[in-house]
């Protein structure tokens, strides 16, 4: 049985700065972390990895500096990590991204049987990347898993939450399926388990190392979607102090509120 689980570094903060030419985030400079929602796939991954002796993978691609989360991913108690970098993979939207990943996935060694995504990025929201990649490598997706019922080296059975109603459904491998938050606690990483993978090889994996190597598939030219202008949002702040007796100040806080039209004038 073999896993992948796709993850990805994102800022841990909501202060960003964006290049107003490209539209793309300036990621230089800010501290980052794991995708939340990418922990609830890795903790579904190590569940069925504890029944059924499964070899785990984790793929994310970024700049040199992701290796940090395939690192937290081995305190975890995943087995094998490949990053994605290269120049040529920079600025990618939704289809680029999803391709290059399915692009990536094909190199892992072993293949695959399960692959597994969060829901959605907390720098992106679309929660579109997973069923792209299944897509693109032609294989059955399910999205919005909120419990897994069982798992056998045949097939995967699970629960999905379609907004309006709840489905039951069994599916065959290969499949990829994207996992929302409800779905389990992740764990604590592992002391231990980080200090045996100190020294694990992390794989990189560039435009070379990809079966399709025209670089107009990928980052910026390979997207379709562009991002026409992003601003700002401006913000205002003014502030009005009564200074009064309370009965005064009162009646001033009801005369702006009426100016305002929170509230109706009784007069």
């Amino acid at each position: 049985m073999k896993i992948v689980v796709c993850i990805k570094q994102v800022p841990d903060t909501q202060k960003v700065k964006i290049d107003e030419k490209t539209g793309v985030m300036i990621r230089d400079g800010i501290e980052s972390k794991m995708n939340p929602f990418d922990l609830y796939a890795l903790e579904t991954a190590l569940k069925i990895k504890e029944k059924l002796n499964a070899k785990i993978t984790v793929i994310t691609m970024g700049p040199p500096n992701a290796k940090a989360v395939i690192q937290e991913a081995f305190a975890l108690g995943v087995d094998e990590g490949y990053l994605m970098t290269d120049r040529k993979f920079a600025g990618a939207d939704v289809l680029a991204t999803s391709y290059t990943l399915s692009e990536g996935i094909k190199v892992i060694d072993g293949g695959y049987d399960l692959i597994i995504c969060g829901k959605q990025t907390t720098d992106g929201d679309t929660a579109q990347v997973g069923p792209a990649i299944a897509e693109h490598l032609g294989i059955p997706h399910v999205s919005w898993v909120t419990k897994i019922i069982d798992a056998s080296n045949d097939d995967i059975t699970f629960v999905e939450d379609m907004l309006d109603d709840i489905a039951q459904a069994k599916m065959a491998y290969p499949c990829l399926i994207t996992v929302d938050k409800d779905i389990s606690q992740p764990r604590l990483p592992s002391y231990r388990l980080k200090k045996q993978a100190s020294d694990k090889q992390i794989k990189i994996i560039t435009l070379a190392d990809l079966s399709d190597q025209d670089p107009d598939n990928y980052g910026l030219s390979g997207s379709p979607t562009q991002v026409e202008r992003i601003f700002e949002p401006s913000s205002e702040h003014k502030v009005e102090r009564y200074e009064q007796d309370a009965e005064t100040n009162a009646f001033k806080i009801y005369q702006k509120l009426v100016e305002l039209k929170y509230v109706e004038d009784q007069k």
